[in-house]
């Protein structure tokens, strides 16, 4: 009867790591970020592709920002209000960026009279 009692209950700290992912999840994200990588290489040294690099490398860099963020941070198995808090201004500071390019480089000659 004192078998049945041990076994009945877990340890407290199996449950709380259960959501947590494996080392290999973390190789895995590492290939992932070395791929992304790799891609941000080559779009720099193609010449065909010069008119879209820059907006193109923002968007790499926010993909590879985000996934070092929510693994290696542990921000995806926190509480949904932390990611809320960290990803409003980051949202919001791209916006700004996508405002200024806009401003300086897309409508340089727009004068406002």
């Amino acid at each position: 009867m004192a078998d049945t009692h041990t076994h009945a209950h877990a340890p407290a700290h199996e449950d709380h790591t259960s959501g947590h992912p494996t080392w290999r999840t973390y190789v895995v994200v590492g290939f992932i970020l070395t791929a992304i990588t790799g891609i941000e290489v080559a779009l720099f040294y193609i010449p065909s592709l010069a008119n879209i690099l820059v907006p193109s490398l923002l968007i790499l860099s926010a993909l590879k920002f985000a996934i070092v963020v929510l693994f290696y941070m542990h921000l995806k198995f926190d509480d949904r209000m932390f990611s809320r808090v960290f990803f409003a201004p980051l949202f919001l500071a791209a916006l700004v960026v996508i405002g200024m390019i806009l401003l300086f480089k897309v409508l340089p000659g727009l004068e406002i009279s």
